[in-house]
């Protein structure tokens, strides 16, 4: 790809409709800012993508909606992938890296409800649909009698299963929701005391080769530094439970002046145990916080917890 001349610059994405949403987004800054550069979307189906309806956990959790995309990205088919950040595994393929994480949108979870009834006026029995571990196990804690639904299937589809599945509630990210336009569904933003977020919600990261000096050059200009500090805090707490799997964990770092803060989460599968820590460093020592951090909840219990859900260390 000559460095004065692009002639084709392909951005690999996966089919849902809020990753359409969201790559289309990045592409259109990248027009603004280099309309010389003629840009296409390529879009890779995933595993994910391929089986919508079975659990995350039993097709291998987060990388689920990633590794194809970082195949191509590998083989060059593609010259950069915009991701969820909150779909990526702790680990990077070897070649493969993030340097890019645009400004994020709000990372808490909001509940749609049937009745427009929040949390705490729903009945005690209420069903209530998420595909998230991190979510219902958090929820549990809180709300013991509540029947928490598994689902799956693009955002839309998932909040129609109020109605299609008889459910009370459900509960999805702020982020997808103010994307896709549809914002005045949500009933209740719900607070990091009661859910907190999951590792990288509400950021995207834009995955290059990390032999592709030009194109982290051109894209460069989409980097938030407070947004990619607070993610990478996150992601080295992510890293510290293995990554891969499906883990009822969650994370939420902020940046104010020159320190991150972050607040963790591990929670039991039945909600009954629920381990949560807080610490702020300097900006400088995002990845050190998040390690330390979750070294601190291994050692309050989270290291049992993690070795009852499906063998994770």
């Amino acid at each position: 790809m000559a460095q004065k001349n692009i002639r084709v610059l392909k951005v690999g994405t996966r089919g849902s409709a809020l990753a359409l949403t969201q790559t289309k987004w990045v592409v259109e800054r990248i027009r603004e800012r280099h309309p010389e550069a003629s840009v296409e979307i390529t879009i890779i189906k995933t595993t994910g993508d391929k089986l919508p309806d079975a659990p995350l956990a039993e097709i291998g959790g987060k990388g689920v909606f990633v590794k194809e995309i970082e195949e191509a990205l590998l083989r060059g088919e593609i010259d950069l992938a915009v991701h969820s950040l909150k779909d990526m595994p702790a680990e990077i393929p070897a070649g493969l890296h993030i340097p890019v994480v645009p400004a994020r949108e709000d990372p808490r979870d909001v509940l749609v409800s049937r009745g427009g009834k929040k949390l705490e006026q729903l009945p005690k029995s209420a069903r209530v649909g998420t595909g998230s571990l991190r979510r219902g196990c958090q929820l549990k804690h809180w709300y013991p009698g509540f029947e928490i639904v598994p689902i799956r299937g693009n955002l839309d589809t998932r909040i129609r299963k109020v109605e299609t599945q008889d459910l009370d509630a459900v509960i999805v990210a702020l982020a997808g929701m103010s994307r896709m336009g549809i914002s005045e569904k949500v009933t209740q933003i719900i607070p990091d005391n009661v859910i907190v977020p999951a590792i990288g919600q509400g950021a995207l990261g834009i995955e290059l080769r990390t032999d592709d000096d030009y194109v982290a050059k051109l894209v460069s200009f989409l980097d938030d530094p407070e947004s990619r500090i607070a993610v990478e805090a996150e992601r080295a707490f992510l890293a510290c439970f293995g990554g891969g799997c499906q883990l009822p964990i969650a994370a939420r770092a902020a940046v104010t002046e020159d320190i991150v803060s972050l607040v963790a989460v591990v929670a039991s599968l039945d909600g009954k145990t629920l381990i949560k820590d807080q610490a702020a460093a300097g900006t400088g020592h995002a990845a050190a916080l998040g390690k330390r951090t979750a070294k601190r909840i291994l050692a309050k219990g989270g290291k049992a917890i993690m070795e009852s859900v499906y063998g994770c260390r």
